[in-house]
């Protein structure tokens, strides 16, 4: 005999379908919401400006004054490297120039003293051409007199004689004169090729004690000294990294976004940002630029889809953005820590 009742419907399952679809919607909702209003990834991280300090000179190290992972200021002396051999060729250079300087005063003597036997024989000519002058008008007299027989042949030649002497004289002392004038060119060239190796000797001992300068280590920006490479003793060289300087106040992040994503992204917007290292900081940040290029181009070895099989690949555009958090959280952010970042794309 079969039962004429009816079974309950069983109503939970409904119910429980019913709160899932509408869960799910809402979230579903919500994401697109979201998603149409921010672009996010999960491929940034902290960078900041690293400062690698390098040797200009090669030479023993002296001392170091610093610790690993120490914080130092500008300008901050850091290393110390044995300038013995650079305070020698110091010296030898400071020799050259003060050998160089007392040649000019020779030569400035060797003038005056030129210059003066200038003076003299200008005065030579002078005398000369008195007697040429007296020569000359004894010759006219006496060849006027040996005509009549006046005075003797003798007479004459010994005038004639002597107004060839004179002229000979005279004509000697111009050419003196000529040469001494020339000599006073020559050794005022003499004292400007002087003065040219004066300033190469000047030119050595600037780079002399830009030498010795430079077995000074300075910190070339206030920061956390990393990566030390160096031991008292150790021989370094000319170009050899002794240490890095992370600087302080200059840190930012890089987000690697998709090119499918940079359309609505802009300059200026606001950013929301997630550290691994810090969960539970809230950070805020600002889209500062855009890379020139992608991160592809400035690789070692930048694809070439000229060649080969071709498979589109989405490529990612580096971003910076500024961090905006306080100052003791900064100080505990280390460049290379991994982020979250969302960017909002309203305007």
């Amino acid at each position: 005999m079969e039962s004429n009742e009816k079974k309950p419907k069983n109503k939970v399952i409904p119910i429980i379908l019913a709160v899932v679809i509408i869960v799910g919607s809402i979230f579903g909702i919500r994401e697109y919401i979201y998603y149409s209003k921010h672009e996010d990834t999960d491929d940034a991280q902290i960078d900041g400006d690293i400062s690698p300090v390098v040797s200009r000179v090669g030479g023993y190290v002296d001392s170091i004054l610093f610790e690993e992972n120490q914080h130092v200021n500008q300008g901050q002396v850091l290393v110390k490297l044995d300038d013995r051999d650079y305070k020698i060729k110091l010296e030898q250079a400071l020799a050259g120039q003060r050998g160089a300087a007392a040649g000019i005063g020779v030569n400035q003597a060797q003038i005056t003293a030129v210059a003066a036997n200038t003076s003299t024989a200008k005065a030579n000519i002078e005398a000369a051409r008195v007697k040429l002058d007296l020569a000359n008008k004894d010759y006219a007299r006496y060849a006027n007199l040996v005509k009549d027989g006046s005075v003797t042949q003798q007479q004459f030649d010994q005038a004639k004689a002597n107004k060839e002497s004179a002229q000979a004289a005279y004509q000697a002392a111009k050419d003196q004169y000529n040469a001494a004038v020339q000599q006073v060119g020559s050794t005022r060239s003499q004292l400007a090729v002087t003065n040219t190796g004066v300033d190469q000797r000047q030119a050595d001992v600037d780079f002399a004690k830009l030498q010795v300068s430079y077995t000074t280590v300075y910190s070339p920006a206030s920061g956390i000294v990393s990566k030390k490479n160096i031991q008292k003793g150790q021989l370094v060289q000319a170009g050899q990294t002794l240490f890095s300087v992370v600087n302080d106040n200059s840190l930012y992040i890089t987000a690697n976004f998709k090119e499918t994503q940079l359309e609505k992204i802009h300059t200026g917007a606001h950013v929301d940002i997630d550290i691994d290292a810090f969960p539970d900081e809230k950070v805020e940040g600002e889209v500062y630029n855009f890379s020139p290029a992608t991160g592809a181009k400035f690789s070692l070895l930048p694809p070439d889809n000229a060649t080969g099989n071709f498979v589109k690949v989405i490529q990612r555009v580096p971003v910076k953005i500024k961090i905006k958090a306080n100052k003791e959280l900064m100080e505990r952010l280390r460049p290379g820590m991994s982020v979250n970042v969302s960017v909002s794309t309203e305007k």
